[in-house]
């Protein structure tokens, strides 16, 4: 096992700020509003509002011409400090909005996700778990979250950490769609795969309403 901290910022930047340079780390962005480009060494990808991109190294954004909120999650060793900013362009703002630690069992070998998961109104996910951790933020609607003898319930822009282990029933506001976005640590044998299971037989057996879409996932290296 390792101690290593996911965390996850909220990026603001002005359309057409200088370049952005990232360090070496397993890392996800998804653009709430705007775009940039996500260059690295085999690249660049246009990364649009509504979209995601899952990177493991050094990379460099470059802003359009709106401004730009972007969530971005990071996975680095537990000793470092959270980042202050983003100093190749001191007119952009960065936010922690949360950071949990995550142990890792380094016999596996590992992925990183990031998707998008939609609900209609009213609509739940039923007592489940998932095969890793992770960091979801709120996209729009309303969501709670039951685990662990707790109850806990989040709007737009709010994050949250589920470990994976431990059981989660998720139901969501009767008002309006609900949507969260998702970066999560999985073992690489599930690429490709739903890391969903559900713990109630009748559950398994139950239609499902949530919906998925996978923006990104990449094979990564674990901070040493």
């Amino acid at each position: 096992m390792t101690d290593l901290t996911l965390r996850l910022y909220e990026d603001r930047l002005l359309g057409g700020c200088p370049t952005i340079y990232l360090p070496h780390l397993p890392r996800a962005i998804y653009v709430r509003d705007g775009g940039v480009t996500a260059n690295d060494d085999r690249g660049g990808r246009l990364v649009e509002a509504g979209q995601g991109h899952v990177h493991d190294g050094t990379l460099t954004l470059a802003a359009g011409v709106a401004d730009t909120v972007l969530w971005r999650w990071e996975l680095e060793e537990s000793s470092r400090a959270p980042s202050a900013g983003l100093p190749s362009a001191p007119a952009t703002t960065s936010r922690l909005l949360l950071e949990h630690e995550v142990s890792l069992d380094r016999r596996f070998d590992w992925l990183m996700r990031c998707d998008r998961v939609d609900f209609p109104p009213g609509g739940v996910a039923l007592t489940h778990v998932h095969q890793g951790p992770g960091i979801r933020v709120l996209h729009h609607g309303q969501i709670a979250i039951e685990t662990l003898g707790e109850r806990h319930v989040y709007n737009a822009g709010e994050a949250w950490f589920e470990p994976g282990h431990a059981p989660v029933l998720a139901p969501t506001t009767e008002q309006e769609r609900t949507a969260f976005i998702r970066c999560f640590l999985l073992p690489r044998q599930l690429r490709g795969v739903s890391s969903i299971r559900y713990v109630r037989p009748e559950d398994a057996r139950a239609p499902k309403v949530q919906e998925y879409r996978v923006f990104s996932e990449r094979f990564i290296t674990l901070p040493a």
